[in-house]
């Protein structure tokens, strides 16, 4: 038995699933509808809190539906992320929140939700045959969808409902033009960011997030290769460890003899932008930046455009990963039918539908390794192959704490002014004494 329960994915699981075929109308997509008691809370009313993006617009979209499966009436509210979060805090501190569902980001919210105790132990519905589906197996999904979603004590709250590995977008154009291959650790990185750069042409081997707060991930990235996430399972911050200073190093190397100018300023939308040009070699970021890249409207690069996954560092192989989840609040009287709504919202239908429409990539293998519905994907088959190998490999972007916009700021700007020349050591070390007072309040209190 797993720590998760006797929810493993078995042969029969995958005969029952394949067996209940139904007219949903997605290819390749056959979930087990048929053996859920759907419609036992029909006339039910639920109230659910979406964070406006491409995911929550899915689940709008396809609403209609599963308020004909279930007989459930459903009143969706999208706010923009910062204001929902917001709302969400607010109303589940009081006890008393105004919905059943909430859509949240597990990177920035997981450790606070838990310690709120803001969420429902979902354990006990999907052991209960009439309200899973024979397929929706926690093997199913990627192991960072499982690690965001369950807490110390093995209780699963919000469940994984989008993922956002970060990759390598590379110019094969320019790594032919310098008869260069996509590099498969940091040192290659590292060597073939510099020869792709030449200030004369205006071209560059690698860009990035040099922003503050926003830069952060660059570098949670590199420290992962290093064999080192940012705090201990103790939460004993390693921000000022020879790993983060080594990560810090390499960060230091690309923005400095391979970026372009005024990269301290740039988040991902003046990467991206820069990338588009055509005279960029790398970018690493969120697989989920891409179709702008193969849209001939905006892009140079359509064609040329490789989608690596993140080289492998001297201690580690690692896809730094975020993500978002779906969740029944603990303090709802409706939890039966508000899980049922969040199977329904990473069903394999709709996270096909997500995944094929561009608007977000499912933490469910079972949807992003189905051959009919890669088939109905508009990007590159290419992106496609990142997905599915970063998922073998992702760990998390961050640390899993309270205070997380708190710990980007302070790392942030010791990372923005390692651009200026400051020395990685001293900039770590000074940023984790800064932060570390921030974290041990925020576990007091």
């Amino acid at each position: 038995m797993s720590r998760y329960g006797k929810f493993e994915l078995t042969r029969r699981h995958f005969l029952a699933a394949s067996a209940a075929a139904t007219g949903l109308g997605l290819t390749g997509v056959r979930p087990a509808w048929a053996d859920v008691a759907w419609r036992k809370f029909a006339g039910t009313t639920l109230e659910v809190n979406l964070i406006t993006s491409p995911r929550g617009e899915t689940l709008q979209r396809h609403q209609k539906e599963f308020e004909e499966l279930t007989g459930i009436k459903v009143n969706s509210e999208m706010m923009p992320e910062q204001q929902q979060r917001q709302k969400a805090v607010i109303e589940l501190t009081s006890g008393k929140p105004s919905f059943d569902v909430v859509h949240i980001s597990y990177h920035v919210q997981k450790r606070q939700f838990e310690k709120g105790g803001w969420l429902a132990d979902l354990r006990p519905y999907m052991k209960d045959a009439a309200l899973t589906e024979p397929s929706f197996v926690t093997s199913d999904f990627a192991k960072a969808g499982i690690s965001f979603a369950t807490d110390p004590q093995g209780a699963i709250g919000a469940l994984p409902f989008s993922v956002d590995y970060w990759i390598v977008y590379w110019n094969q154009e320019l790594f032919a033009k310098k008869n260069l291959s996509y590099p498969k650790t940091f040192e290659e990185m590292i060597a073939a960011a510099v020869a792709l750069t030449d200030p004369k042409t205006q071209t560059y081997g690698f860009v990035g997030r040099g922003m503050k707060n926003a830069n952060v991930p660059v570098w949670t990235s590199m420290m992962l290769g290093f064999g080192s996430d940012t705090v201990d399972d103790k939460g004993k911050l390693l921000t000022d460890t020879q790993a983060a200073i080594d990560a810090a190093k390499m960060y230091q190397t690309l923005m400095t003899k391979a970026a372009p100018p005024g990269i301290a300023g740039f988040n991902w939308a003046e990467s991206q932008s820069a990338f588009l040009q055509g005279k960029i070699g790398m970018w690493l970021d969120g697989v989920g930046f891409a179709p702008p890249l193969e849209n001939p409207e905006k892009s140079r690069v359509v064609g040329h455009v490789g989608y690596g996954v993140m080289p492998a560092g001297p201690k580690a192989h690692a896809a730094a990963t975020t993500g978002d989840g779906i969740g029944v609040c603990a303090a709802s009287a409706k939890k039966e039918a508000a899980y049922l709504y969040c199977q329904w919202a990473i069903s394999k239908k709709v996270a096909a539908d997500m995944l094929q429409t561009g608007s977000g990539v499912p933490f469910r293998d079972s949807v992003v390794d189905d051959a009919d519905v890669r088939k109905g994907v508009k990007m590159p088959a290419g992106w496609l192959d990142a997905i599915t190998q970063s998922a073998k490999i992702s760990k998390l972007a961050f640390p899993v704490i309270i205070p997380v916009t708190e710990f980007r700021d302070a790392m942030g700007v010791a990372l923005t002014n390692l651009i200026s020349g400051s020395d990685p050591a001293t900039e770590m070390k000074r940023a984790t004494e800064e932060f570390r007072p921030i974290l041990e309040r925020s576990e007091r209190g």
